[in-house]
């Protein structure tokens, strides 16, 4: 019985690396049929993470460009160059420095020309903040409630406190500004 038993084990041991010889078979049948698509999806593969890597490192070094031009800028605000490299690596972050620069300096013609901008935002403040300089009432979608106690306040003023109070009222209680409107509210009642 014991040689029975390993005859029985070398059988299977056999079978067992047939099978395995097979799949190897089998496997190498499959490489030699997609042989170009393998190749082809490894080397697109290698191709774009390359890419990719490379993208991350030009995207890094304007930043990091953009960053030395605003420090720059900061302690030489009249730098060209400076200004220059900002504006090509970082457009966003000229804009910004342009407002924050324009403001400032209260110089309303660079904020008019901000106003233009394709950044909604900056062309939302610079549009209000020029016309505040400007001795406007300014009209903003951020400065919305700004806006409006300062239109209020014109409207007192010029003795429209109907048209103060209903602007007065537009204005939510959660606003940081509920408390300046509540009293220009009572300001205006004591001006009927």
């Amino acid at each position: 019985m014991n040689i029975k038993d390993n005859v029985d084990y070398v059988k299977n041991e056999l079978t067992a690396d047939e099978k395995v010889l097979e799949s190897a078979f089998k496997l190498e049948n499959i490489y030699r049929k997609y042989k170009i698509l393998i190749w082809g999806v490894v080397g697109i593969l290698v191709i774009g993470g390359g890419s990719k890597v490379t993208l991350d490192i030009i995207h890094q070094s304007k930043l990091d460009s953009a960053n030395k031009a605003l420090i720059t800028l900061q302690t030489e605000p009249n730098n060209a160059e400076a200004k220059k490299i900002l504006k090509e690596n970082n457009p966003a972050l000229f804009d910004l420095y342009s407002f924050k620069s324009a403001i400032k300096s209260k110089d309303i013609k660079a904020l008019d020309v901000l106003s233009k901008d394709k950044n909604n935002i900056i062309a939302d403040i610079s549009a209000y903040h020029s016309r505040v300089l400007s001795n406007k009432n300014g009209e903003s979608i951020y400065y919305k409630n700004l806006a409006l106690v300062s239109s209020a306040y014109s409207d007192i003023e010029n003795n429209k406190t109907k048209d103060a109070r209903l602007k007065l009222e537009m204005i939510d209680n959660r606003s940081s500004l509920a408390s300046i409107s509540t009293i220009l509210t009572h300001y205006t009642i004591k001006g009927e």
